[in-house]
């Protein structure tokens, strides 16, 4: 490991000085420190493969050459960082005796807003109401409500803003953190949505942002059955992209549904031929799904006996992509004014 460790460094180093722009530099991190599959981070899971007195020395090995790299890396975005702004600075210079321009009037709802007001003028229609969750949320209704304790591996796969200072409150990671709230509030029978932002510690690029948008369903009643689930999603799939929209349902483990689904509809920019957006699949998820654990509701002081249900997360930031064919998520964080008057 420590032959690794000295190739690592010396590639990341002889990569990092000959990096140009912003672009380059965030595509070496997630080569090297991305969560899933970076370089450095495969070889930190290794660790477990080793004794425990080999683990403690290899440990403080790999602590030290990710340290320095992670230095180097922080330093040469400072500098391409400054560079990019003083190159703007000359672009954008500003000719102070030109006469004011004329004020413009008026404005652009935010894409994420058109699209939020749409799903929810539809549920609506449908009898749902509308919930409002709180984005400061605490680890009990974003984790261990919804059946995910402390020990549970499916933290792992969520990179918590967690508050210094504050254990045990975070920002939401997913609007699942209000369904508890509102099977408390209102008990069954029980229809309702929320949406808003979450956030997620992740490496951005053209899919992935630290804040976005998502938009949840439950629906609590007698008698629910995954028919009553997969009816719902073809019809918003439908209101969504027209009656040619295709949808498919794969099977998916999710803690706090049973049995879950993921959903997919044809990648807009390929049309399902495959591209980088969708990573050559031809399809993008949206959403996923299940039938209520019961350890929802009885977290929800709800009847399991007599009551079931089903639960959705659509991925509100991907449905606006996917109906604007936008293909780069961090356009709709940008605040860039040349973006938003399209909409």
């Amino acid at each position: 490991m420590r032959e690794e460790l000295q190739k690592i460094k010396t590639e990341f180093l002889s990569q990092l000085q000959r990096l140009k722009n912003l672009a380059e530099l965030e595509e070496l991190e997630i080569r090297f420190f991305g969560r899933k599959a970076g370089t450095l981070t495969t070889l930190i899971k290794g660790l477990k493969d080793f004794s425990a007195g080999e683990r403690q020395l290899l440990g403080q090995l790999v602590n030290d050459v990710k340290n320095a790299l992670e230095q180097a890396f922080f330093e040469k975005r400072e500098r391409l960082q400054q560079a990019q702004w003083a190159e703007a600075l000359l672009r954008e210079a500003v000719d102070v005796t030109q006469p004011a321009l004329p004020l413009q009037s008026g404005g652009h709802l935010h894409p994420n807003t058109i699209i939020q007001k749409n799903l929810e003028d539809f549920f609506t229609s449908l009898g749902f109401m509308i919930f409002d969750g709180p984005e400061l949320e605490s680890d009990y209704y974003n984790f261990s409500s919804l059946n995910i304790p402390e020990e549970h591996p499916a933290r792992d796969s969520q990179d918590t803003f967690y508050l210094k200072g504050h254990p045990g409150w975070l920002m939401r990671t997913h609007t699942s953190a209000g369904d508890v709230r509102a099977k408390q509030k209102y008990g069954a029978p029980l229809r309702v949505i929320s949406t808003g932002k979450c956030f997620r510690n992740e490496a951005t690029d053209v899919r992935h942002e630290h804040t976005f948008y998502q938009f949840q369903g439950v629906v609590v009643d007698e008698g629910i059955s995954f028919a009553h689930l997969k009816g719902l999603l073809e019809a918003v799939v439908r209101h969504l992209y027209g009656p040619e929209a295709k949808l498919r349902l794969r099977p998916k483990y999710y803690p706090f549904v049973e049995p879950g689904v993921n959903g997919e509809v044809t990648c807009f920019l390929c049309q399902g031929k495959g591209c980088r957006v969708c990573k050559q699949t031809g399809w993008l998820e949206i959403f996923g799904a299940g039938l209520i654990h019961p350890h929802l509701l009885r977290e929800g002081n709800i009847d399991t006996s007599k009551y079931q249900g089903f639960a959705f997360g659509l991925g509100l930031t991907r449905l606006v992509m996917l109906k604007y064919g936008i293909d780069d998520i961090r356009l709709l964080e940008s605040g860039d004014f040349r973006f938003l008057e399209q909409f």
